[in-house]
């Protein structure tokens, strides 16, 4: 009994419990016929992710998978979905099949899998994790964030960026049709 309730066992379950999370909440996402119900899928694999971010020892990176992702893009997103119209139109062209579409992606994504499989095993890491200044706190990841990480800092403000101003090209025409 005293082993089951081990640090390495507690912190391995919760891992796990992030995991599956993420991968539940990307199943949601992909595979629901509703919108909103794909953002929802959406923000709970970003929650499973941030928990992923956390146990990188990074927890100003998942601090801001929550604030900017679930926060931000998915709010933008349902707003988006409250104010288009109800009525989805309908697609009269004959094109490839889900099958089909669904086939492709499978082996896209087993191709890609493989070779970052192989880049990973191949690639030479650095031992230790960067360490921030002794000081620490919010100076130390405001420098990092300005230098070490800005190229992050930007491709995230990009994500926003884009994800507003998708939110208002779908809620321009409203609920009532031209």
């Amino acid at each position: 009994m005293k082993q089951f309730f081990s640090t390495t066992t507690i912190l391995n379950a919760i891992f796990l419990i992030s995991l599956v999370t993420t991968f539940a909440g990307a199943m949601i996402a992909v595979f629901s016929a509703r919108l909103i119900r794909s953002v929802c899928g959406l923000a709970i694999c970003c929650l499973g992710l941030s928990g992923l971010y956390y146990f990188l020892h990074s927890p100003f990176l998942a601090l801001m998978e929550i604030l900017i992702y679930i926060g931000a893009v998915c709010v933008t997103i349902v707003f988006a979905v409250m104010l288009a119209g109800p009525d989805e139109p309908e697609n009269e062209e004959k094109g490839a099949s889900a099958l089909e579409w669904g086939g492709a992606m499978v082996v896209l994504s087993t191709g890609l899998f493989w070779a970052l499989s192989l880049l990973i095993q191949k690639a030479a890491w650095p031992s230790a994790g960067v360490a921030m200044e002794p000081g620490g706190g919010i100076p130390a990841i405001g420098i990092h964030l300005l230098t070490t990480y800005s190229m992050a800092f930007e491709l995230i403000s990009l994500a926003l960026l884009v994800a507003i101003i998708g939110a208002l090209a779908i809620a321009r025409s409203g609920r009532t049709k031209p």
